[in-house]
């Protein structure tokens, strides 16, 4: 009998292994929805095509912005700056001129881990505390400027330090060898090198030129290593030649420096005119600055009251009424009148300065004596239009053209509003405003005969077209009562000049505050030399003198004298008159204010 051989349990136990499967275990086993797997599924395809559109997008549409943020972090375009124009004197002295110096600019992550003794060294070269400086460097900005025009030694020696992070910077910085005495024409520049105030805002474009640029390539340390093109060529600005003369502003602004200091004055003004040309020589104003300096500078040395200030002319706006009753055939310059001290017109009185009794003077005497009676009864015989003309003919009320920032207009109201005592009173120039300027430009006509020409603060090379205001005739006979204005009997013997004749007119009047007229007073004259044939106007103004006298032919007229003397001479201007000795009376007559 054949017999099976015996079963192995360990056979056994794979075949029962085999023949269960994984998920047989009720433990095990795991029912998972089928919607999971998919949604996996879309998640994994779309990340992968989020993938593709963001590489497609940084590779293809946003390549030219990736290069520039990534030029930005070592390329740098370098600003080239344009050296400003030089401002010279119509002789070539120079007025204004730039020097290089260096601004000194950080990288303050960079400066952090600098050595402390280094840092207190370039605080003392910066001249400013340490305490400052570190208040500057705490910045999370990658640039800082530690500051602006450094001199080039002490930029050398900031250098010299070799503290990382510390860079500096080429630019340029206007110097001004008259300091004070031209400082109101000239102006001045900012810390960028642009026009503040006078002629260098005035010609900021043709004096700043165009600045360049280049583009580098820098280190992390901010080291150039490599040029990678010309942007743009810098070009330099033009060199200005204004109409100033050096030698006779310096005259202007000494004299006027005096006659302020010895009457005591709160301000005062002068402005030199070339009657042939109409070039401004000279124009000075007090209290002044120094431009090269301006740590203290206050509003009141700012002012340029010669262009900005308006003010009452008082009587030196009389010759004008009476230049147009001479023109229209009204008055003659022998014409009398009766002239008291005092005249009512409508509910008011007006009145001369000095009480006298009633006199016969001929227009002449009118404007030598300075009456105002005698003007105002010559304005009341003209329509107030025709003087409301005259007056702005000659500038006055209108805004000046003199291409110089901030010149204003002064105030002459419209004819039609005029009372008969505001024309009266306008007469000899009261309730009307001006400037010095705007009168210099004004007393053209008397020493151009008749003819008023445009004003310039830069040099001339042509002749001067002139436009009629007044005949020749009027011109020449206003030319000669002017004249003695100056003369002993006169309201300014003090303007004489010896060996020259000269002509002019006084004014003073009170000053309005308030709205209402205050004991404080302008003192002004304005006159022409030499009087045969004028080549110069000055025009001075004295604001509230305090010691002494306050009348225009004791202030003002002194000034004037001095500098034409002076300026004449400077300008070889041949004498007109024999006449060396200077003749003043005791106490001669004062001007109507």
């Amino acid at each position: 009998m054949t017999r099976n051989p015996p079963r192995s349990s360990h056979t056994g136990r794979i075949a029962a292994g085999k023949g269960v499967p994984f998920s047989a275990s009720p433990v095990l086993k795991v029912k998972l929805p089928v919607w999971r797997s998919r949604v996996v599924l879309f998640a994994m395809f779309a990340a992968f095509l989020a993938l593709i559109v963001r590489a497609l997008w940084l590779q293809g549409i946003s390549t030219d912005f990736l290069q520039k943020q990534g030029a930005s972090r070592y390329a740098r375009t370098l600003e080239l700056p344009a050296t400003r124009g030089k401002i010279t004197d119509r002789n070539g002295q120079v007025l204004a001129s730039s020097v290089p110096v260096k601004a000194i600019w950080a990288i303050p992550d960079d400066v952090k881990d600098a050595p402390k003794e280094k840092l207190q060294a370039l605080a003392k070269l910066l001249d400013m505390s340490s305490a400052e400086l570190n208040k500057k460097l705490d910045s999370d900005r990658n640039f800082v400027y530690l500051k602006r025009q450094v001199e080039q030694d002490i930029s050398d020696q900031i250098v010299k330090l070799g503290i990382d992070g510390i860079e500096t910077r080429k630019e340029y910085k206007r110097f001004y060898p008259e300091g004070e005495v031209a400082a109101h024409v000239v102006g001045f520049t900012n810390v960028e090198d642009a026009g503040q105030d006078g002629m260098e805002l005035s010609q900021q474009k043709n004096l700043a030129g165009a600045t360049g640029s280049r583009r580098v390539i820098k280190d992390r340390l901010g080291r150039i290593v490599e040029d990678i093109e010309a942007v743009k060529e810098p070009h330099d600005g033009k060199d200005l030649v204004l109409s100033i003369d050096s030698k006779i502003q310096y005259i202007a602004f000494t004299q006027l420096k005096e006659a302020v200091e010895k009457f005591k004055a709160k301000a005062g003004g002068i402005v030199v005119v070339d009657a042939k040309s109409g070039e401004v020589l000279a124009l000075a104003n007090l209290p002044s600055y120094n431009p090269n300096d301006r740590s203290v500078l206050t509003g009141a040395q700012l002012r340029n009251r010669v262009m900005t200030d308006t003010f009452e002319p008082g009587s030196t706006l009389k010759p004008f009424t009476v230049a147009l009753a001479l023109d229209t055939n009204r008055v003659q310059a022998t014409t009398t009148f009766q002239v008291p001290d005092k005249m009512t017109i409508g509910t008011a009185t007006v009145g001369d300065s000095h009480p006298h009794p009633v006199q016969t003077m001929s227009v002449a005497q009118i404007i030598q004596k300075s009456s105002n009676i005698g003007t105002a009864k010559i304005a009341l015989q003209m329509p107030a239009e025709e003087m409301w003309e005259m007056f702005t003919t000659v500038g006055l009320g209108q805004q000046p053209k003199f291409g110089f920032p901030g010149a204003v207009a002064g105030r002459v109201r419209p004819f039609k509003s005029w009372r008969p005592i505001e024309q009266a009173t306008m007469s000899y120039g009261h309730g009307i405003s001006v400037s010095l300027i705007q009168m210099a430009h004004a007393y053209t006509i008397f020493a151009r005969n008749g003819d008023l020409i445009p004003l310039s603060f830069q040099k001339v090379t042509e002749p001067p077209v002139g436009q009629r205001v007044v005949s020749e005739k009027t011109a020449l006979t206003m030319r000669a009562m002017l004249e003695r204005v100056t003369a002993p009997g006169g309201t300014a013997p003090k303007a004489q000049v010896p060996g020259y004749r000269v002509g002019g007119k006084t004014g003073t009047a009170y000053k309005i505050e308030g709205g209402k007229y205050v004991k404080k007073y302008i003192a002004d004259f304005v006159g022409f030399a030499p009087a045969s044939d004028p080549r110069l106007i000055i025009a001075v103004m004295v604001d509230e003198p305090t010691v002494g006298s306050h009348f225009g032919g004791d202030v003002a007229a002194p000034v004037f004298a001095t500098v034409a003397a002076n300026a004449l001479r400077a300008l070889n201007v041949p004498p007109d008159s024999s006449v060396t000795d200077i003749i003043i009376p005791a106490d001669g007559p004062q001007e109507g204010l």
